[in-house]
């Protein structure tokens, strides 16, 4: 007996907010990620035997959208390198990475979804895996480097941040707890790629601190934030890239991979 389309959106809901933030990181765009979201979904109410059986709804949900994303992807619809701004920064990019790499990274650092689960999601050998997730981490890092402005109130959440930005191969800019330190060291020296958290320490918004600095210069953003119900209401444009704490090391170093990789800003652009 196929779920009724209520029951079948109860139990994929939960673990919507986890796609989506799957789906831009891999696309490197909030519309084109969320389209892809919405198309898979739709092909499950159409369908609702597409659903995986024999795993869970989070992992059967994946594995539908990875399905999806895998149809989507033609030689018709992917950027063409001569492409000007973020698709051509993505095209001239995704020459040098395939995209299994790139998947298997997301899954597990971002998604926390264990190698075998991962295995299962990419369709390839579990032992692949780790040799795919370590391909994408070396040849993102060879791509890119970046100067890094951090926007972070807790100074110890601060320095491990600025310690993974670092071993990266990446320089820090400057660290700001307030809004008006963020806008002080970014008039002082642009960054290429900003990681905020969204409270800080006088009551200001690192929101509003990283509108401010996008509304000077296109530049990559990150948020990590203990409160990604902020960010993630479906009710207005979101963050590409969004990290929630307490964080994974390696769920920031492949968000800063991903932004660098398609060089996203944190909003779609009007």
């Amino acid at each position: 007996m196929t779920p009724s389309a209520s029951s079948l959106a109860a139990r994929l809901a939960p673990h919507l907010p986890g796609l989506r933030r799957y789906a831009r990181a891999l696309i490197g765009s909030q519309p084109a990620g969320d389209a892809l979201v919405a198309a898979t979904l739709a092909a499950l109410v159409a369908d609702r035997a597409a659903l995986p059986t024999g795993v869970s709804a989070r992992i059967g949900l994946f594995r539908a959208f990875q399905i999806q994303q895998a149809a989507a992807v033609t030689p018709e619809t992917a950027p063409a390198a001569a492409s000007e701004g973020v698709a051509g920064i993505a095209a001239a990019r995704l020459d040098g990475l395939a995209p299994l790499p790139r998947q298997a990274l997301l899954l597990g650092a971002m998604e926390g979804f264990a190698p075998a689960d991962i295995a299962y999601l990419i369709d390839c050998p579990l032992p692949q895996v780790h040799a795919l997730t370590s391909a994408a981490l070396a040849d993102i890092a060879r791509q890119t480097r970046a100067r890094v402005l951090i926007i972070e109130d807790e100074p110890i959440i601060a320095m491990d941040i600025e310690a993974i930005v670092t071993d990266l191969g990446h320089s820090v800019t400057g660290i700001a707890a307030t809004r008006a330190e963020a806008l002080a060291l970014f008039a002082a020296e642009a960054p290429g790629l900003v990681l905020a958290d969204i409270q800080l320490r006088d009551g200001s918004s690192g929101i509003d601190a990283v509108q401010h600095i996008l509304a000077q210069q296109a530049v990559p953003a990150i948020f990590i934030t203990g409160f990604p119900e902020l960010l993630l209401t479906g009710q207005r444009p979101e963050p590409t890239f969004l990290i929630t704490k307490p964080f994974a090391v390696a769920s920031v170093q492949a968000a800063i991979a991903q932004a660098l990789f398609f060089g996203s800003t944190a909003w779609p652009q009007a």
